[in-house]
Formats: structure tokens, sequence, C-alpha cells
């Protein structure tokens, strides 16, 4: 490399074949001053090397952040250990160190001795008994939840604990989603609670590693669902099908039917009345009825053949108003998102931020959902790993030798696993939203062939450096995953299909900071939080001059905790119908919902919609969302992210607290401070009304407890000095520089 600066030039040689870091900083080539109207350029040759040269990027960085980097007073926004556990080097470090863990589902403990591998549990995986079609065949039942998901899964599994009976049904023979076929990792920014089967689900895989590996072993730490750590928390396949299956066998009121799929609903004005079901792969049909439906896949089967509202695709920038709307060419920078951590969000600086977008992209409406891949579960333990003995069908050399994600694995997960994220093809889906199953497993079998297929190369083509190769060949296929289907997963990784069109569509104005307040919009009826930022992979292979992606969106910048408002669940024009994934939002909004935590909870809020509607005796569309809030706050669902309130801790001002963070009609009222209550709650209904009566809003009451929520006014102005009455909560200090986020005493109180 010549680097020519202010002061001359200096050739600098730079071997590939090193470690392009040293610990968490990238290697330095030098300090060179460069200066206002000098001439300055880096020309880059390998005029003595065998082969070609390919640049990822040059960071030009001011010396005194270089120096605070390496002296570990500031994060480069690179990482040699993804898993690594922030360090605690200054006084802002401990502070957010402090706040993590006050909020982590499952704390981090000091480290013990344990096993590095284990075998799977005696237990079986499928632990839920499945009915027969016969069984099924002209039942009628409160509720059928159609997809097998673990947002399907919380659904069903809520409704049956609130009364409903109910019919679950997935179109192949496991159920779980992407967490059971090959995700492993939950992509979240926060590992706090946020809705009660969730942490139910949590515990019990954290049973499962504590009794394999030893409890605090580096495979427990690596698992457990904690705020302090990234990823937040990793799960073998097979575990979570198995827990997803021990939340499904424990409740009476759960039919469990494998192996079927919609085809078919009736529809009497406003609502489903009845569905047909066809055995996959067959014409063998049955029929069901039911006072409610839920459609819990990921590709909107159900909504579809309601005809219902739904878009497949990008909208159009000008359509919403959304910055990044539509065809959209762009570039991608590396660094944590620095507005973020300025603020003193509790969420986890993801390492990626929004580059340049090109302002001629015609930002116009298409039908390209982005990317899909398989995400095979792969392992370095030789006793666990299955290699590849040849290439795929179809394979093609010419389709990888370029192909810029070159890697296996995605992180160090437990037992020795990992993910692969790798092998994606962008344009290739974008026939599978609105495609018949049959047409389906054909673009399925391409993704999967094609990512075996990039394994295949990376181990044994010559164009690959040796050294790598035999680093690439450390990996294969887990032998103790799948073992029924070749050891790879039952569903390929289906990111965005359809989308509803509900009575409110999310939009990227929803995960971004209001235009009046410092804080993203605020929904009377929200029923859950989203904490990942807007995203996209690539949506097509076109690319532009400079812009080296369609459609690839990282806005961590941009980005804020949004609210899921209840209308986004339910259909136009239906009103037994709901859609807690597939639900109403725009594709860049869609980037921050589609993650399993958050399907997990809107599965669930819909579930308790269902159980309230069947015992008000309305439909979902017709249901006071009023009372949908009140008891989603009680039973510690998180309805408004809050930096420091861990939404199941004991403080009976929480639930108190959370109806003020929508900012609904009562918000100017005063709540009551309600006692804490169990995760879960199996009593009848004549306790049930007592409770919800218990969480109705008292005008002008003076309640204990209730000077946590400051001012009665909704929206009052900021810069208001924290309560006084609690300045001994811990974080007042915190507070006092802080405009929002504080669900005690924040500038502005309670609405973050």
């Amino acid at each position: 490399m010549n680097i020519e600066h202010a002061e001359g030039g200096k050739l600098v040689r730079v071997n590939q074949r090193e470690d392009c870091m040293e610990g968490d900083v990238p290697r330095a080539l030098g300090v060179f001053p460069f200066r206002p109207a000098k001439g300055a350029a880096v020309r880059i040759s390998n005029a003595e090397a065998d082969g070609y040269v390919v640049v990822d990027a040059v960071q030009f960085v001011p010396v005194a952040i270089a120096d605070a980097e390496r002296a570990g007073r500031r994060i480069s926004g690179f990482s040699a250990t993804p898993a690594k556990v922030l360090q605690v080097k200054n006084e802002q470090d401990v502070q957010r160190a402090q706040m993590a863990a006050a909020v982590a589902v499952s704390p981090l403990t000091s480290a013990a001795p344990g096993k590095l591998t284990a075998p799977p549990s005696a237990e079986p995986v499928q632990l839920a008994k499945e009915t027969t079609a016969a069984d099924v065949n002209g039942r009628t039942y409160d509720l059928v939840v159609v997809g097998g998901t673990a947002g399907g899964v919380a659904c069903a599994v809520r409704a049956a604990r609130e009364g409903c009976s109910v019919l679950l049904v997935q179109h192949n023979r496991h159920i779980g989603g992407m967490l059971a076929n090959g995700l492993m990792q939950w992509d979240a920014l926060y590992g706090g609670p946020r809705a009660p089967l969730m942490t139910e689900l949590l515990g019990n895989i954290e049973k499962d590693a504590v009794a394999r590996f030893g409890r605090d072993s580096k495979n427990h730490e690596i698992g457990r669902y904690t705020h302090e750590h990234y990823p937040v928390g990793w799960v073998e396949p097979h575990v979570m099908e198995r827990e997803c299956h021990r939340l499904v066998a424990g409740e009476k009121n759960l039919t469990l039917l494998l192996e079927h799929h919609p085809v078919a609903v009736e529809r009497k004005g406003v609502l489903l009345t009845g569905a047909t079901l066809r055995a996959y792969g067959t014409a063998k049909d049955i029929t069901v009825t039911a006072a409610m439906f839920a459609d819990a896949t990921y590709e909107g089967d159900l909504l579809a053949l309601a005809k219902v509202p739904y878009r497949v695709g990008r909208e159009a920038r000008d359509e919403y108003h959304e910055p990044h709307a539509g065809k959209i060419f762009t570039m991608i920078d590396h660094g944590p998102p620095q507005s973020v951590a300025a603020e003193g969000l509790n969420i986890r600086a993801y390492s990626m931020r929004q580059g340049n977008t090109d302002p001629a992209s015609p930002f116009t409406a298409d039908n390209a959902p982005q990317a899909y891949n398989y995400r095979f579960c792969v392992t370095k333990d030789p006793a666990n790993r299955v290699m590849l003995t040849g290439p795929p069908p179809d394979y093609r050399r010419e389709e990888f030798v370029n192909y810029e994600r070159k890697s296996i694995t995605g992180g160090g997960g437990p037992n020795l696993k990992s993910h692969m994220n790798s092998p994606i093809l962008p344009g290739e889906n974008h026939a599978y939203p609105e495609a018949s199953w049959p047409e389906r497993e054909k673009i399925i079998e391409r993704h999967k062939n094609f990512g075996l297929g990039l394994i295949w190369f990376l181990q044994n083509d010559e164009s690959v450096p040796a050294k790598q190769r035999a680093g690439f060949r450390e990996w294969g296929l887990a032998k103790d995953e799948f073992p029924d289907n070749g050891h790879m997963p039952y569903e390929m990784y289906v990111r965005e299909a359809r989308r509803l069109v509900g009575r409110h569509v999310i939009t990227q104005h929803d995960g971004m900071l209001a235009k009046d307040y410092a804080r993203a919009p605020i929904h009377s009826d929200s029923i859950a939080v989203t904490d990942w930022y807007m995203d996209s992979h690539s949506c097509t292979l076109d690319s532009r001059p400079g812009f080296k992606y369609d459609g690839k969106l990282i806005l961590t910048e941009e980005s804020r905790p949004m609210q899921i408002p209840y209308r986004a669940l339910v259909p136009q024009g239906v009103d037994n119908l709901l859609v807690p994934v597939c639900l109403s939002a725009t594709h860049i909004a869609w980037g921050a919902i589609r993650l399993e935590p958050v399907w997990m909870q809107t599965g669930e809020a819909a579930g308790w919609a269902a159980g309230l509607s069947k015992k008000h005796q309305t439909t979902p569309g017709k249901l006071n969302p009023e009372v949908l809030l009140r008891t989603l706050v009680q039973k510690r669902h998180l309805v408004s992210f809050f930096n420091e309130l861990k939404v199941d801790a004991a403080d009976p001002r929480i639930p108190a607290a959370q109806p003020r963070a929508t900012g609904g009609r009562d918000s100017n009222r005063r709540w009551e401070a309600i006692p804490a209550v169990g995760r879960d709650s199996r009593s009848g209904p004549a306790q049930d009304v007592a409770r919800d009566a218990a969480l109705m809003p008292k005008q002008g009451a003076a309640i204990a407890g209730n000077d946590a929520l400051g001012s009665a006014d909704p929206m009052p102005g900021v810069g208001r000095a924290p309560n006084p009455n609690l300045a001994d909560h811990g974080l007042a200090r915190k507070c006092r520089n802080s405009l929002h986020y504080c669900g005690f005493c924040s500038a502005f109180p309670i609405i973050s």
C-alpha cells in the first residue's frame, strides 16, 4: 500500500495471512498527517503477490480515538471474540454492567468447572402426544392456531391456560420454529424478561444446561439468557423443540395435529367459521370449526385464505414516507451506533450500522422480500461431527469462487456447536410466499443444496488456502441434531413472506425517535416491544458503482425500541382472526419485528386476547384493548421498554407504571399499585374477574406507591426534576442525566 499524505508518501506492506486484529482493535498501518487542500491517496497493489487482493475497508481514525481504543477506553466497533462479555473499564461501563445485570433473566455468576460436551438428555424430544386426523375431523374448538412456530406455541398454550379449547396445527412433524431448526441464538439486544411463557421456556432450557453440563459451567454461561453478553442466549435445536413440546404437553385443553396445513376457510361476513386442513403431501382433507383462529405461520397462509389485505415485498418510499423504503442501494459500516450509547439505552449495541445510501435509488415498490437461507447446526466435536462425503446435487463450483460470504460458523454456541448463516440467495426466494407447498419444496431444496455446496467448497476446493480449508474442516453437521433428516434442519429460514395489512400498519416511523419527544411513538394498545434494530438482508443481487447492496439495511443508529399495538395483529374485515407472526408492518419496520423473542411475546398476547374474548363473550376484533392491556401488565408482560425496570420483579409499582408508558386514554389517571403475582396463573374465571377489577384506574385516588408515577400530566415537559421521594431508588443519578427510559423518575416519565 502506497500512502500519499500531506508530507510525502510511504510504502506499507500488508500480509493478508496475518490476523488483522490486535485484540479487539484493527491492526494499524501507521500514523500519517492529512490536511485540508493537500492531496492524499491510498494506492493498493499486489504486484509481487500471486492472486488478487480483496479490500473490505480502509479506516482513517484520528490519533486520539485510536489511542483510546488501544488503551481500552473506547470500543473500536470490531471484536475478535464475538460472544465476549463487555469489559468494565470506566464509570460508564460500570453503570452499564450494573444496569445489564439488574434486568437479566438469568444473571451471570462466577464460572465453575463443567463438561465441554454432553449428549442429549434421555428424555424424548416429542413430549406432547399428537392426535390423529380422524379424532380432529368435524370437531369444534374455541381457537384453532395454525403454525407451530414459537409464537404459535405461545399463543396456543396461553389460550389453553385461560380456558380455551385449542387445536394447534403444524405442517410438518416438528414444532418450535427456527430456534428448533438451526437458528440457535436468541436474536435480541435486550436480555431481560418480556413475557411469562418465554421466561418459563428459558427456565426449562437452562435446567437442561445445568443437568447436562453443570451449574455455572462454560456451556451454562453461554446458553443462559442474560443481558450481560451477546448473543443474549443460545439453545440447541433439539432442546428448543423438546421444551416447546413440554409447554404443549402440559395443557389438557390443547390438541396437537401434525403434518397438516390449511387449504380453505369458510367465512361468513366478518367471521371465519371453519377451515379445511390437508395432510401434507396428500389430497386427504378434514374440516374443523372454531370461534376464533390464529395464523402463526411464517408464511401467512391462513390470512391469505381468509382474503384479508396483505402484501409481499417492499413498499415505495412515498407510500408511508419511510426514508429507507423501496428499492434502495446501500453500503454497510462497521462500528456500534454511537447515538444509542450516548442516550444511555440499556440495550446491547450491535457492531455495525448503516453506511451510505444512493440518493438516486428508485425507492419504488416491488415483490422482493429479503433473502432466506438454511441455518445448519454445525459442531467441531469430532465425536459428534458428520462430514460431507461429496458435493450436493447440482453443485456448481463457480457459484462459490467469488461468493463474498465465505464462512461456516456464526459464533461459539453451547456444546461445541454453532449455526451457519452465510449461504443466502437474494432473489431466488421471491416466488416462495405465494407458492404452493410443492413449489416451495423446490425453492427449499435449492437453498439447502446451495448451503451444503458452500460447506463442500470451503472444505475441499483448492482455491481456498490450505490453512483455511483445514479450519473449515474442523466443522461438520451435528450428529445429535435432526437425526431423522440427515442432520439437516426441517425448515428453511423464511425471514419474510406475507405481511398483514391490519388495523394499524407499523412503519419505520414507529421504530424511530418521535418528532416531538425523545422516544419512539407510543400506542395506547401496546401489547409487546421490539429491541432489535430495523434491518434487512439483501433483496436482490442488483448493485450500483459505490453501492454494493440492494436493500441491505442495518439501521442501528436510527432504530429505538418500539411498541407493537394490538391493532397490528387484527385484520381489516375479519373480527375473529389474530395474526401474531406475519403481523401488520412495512418491510422496513419488519426488520425489528421478525425475531423469535418478539413473536413469543406477540403470540402469548394473542393467546390472552383469545382467552379474554371467550370470557367476555366477544371477538378479538371487538375486544376492548384496555382490558387486554390491563391483563398483560398485571401478568408482567413488557408493553413498553424501560431501562431499569425488570418487568417480572416483585415491585408492585411496575404494573402501575406500564399503562402510563403507552400514553393511552387512562394515562392521566391514577392507577393502583398491584401486588406482585407469580409467573403464571391457572385460576378460574371468578378470580380472574376479581383481578380485572383490581386493575381498573381510579379517578383521583391517593394510592400507596403511586408517587412513583410523578405528575398526573401524561406528557410533562422535558426537564422535570426527579421525584424527590425516589432519590434512593438506586438510579437517581443516572436519571438526572437522562431524558427518558426511566420508569420511576425520568424527565419523560414512564413513556419509554
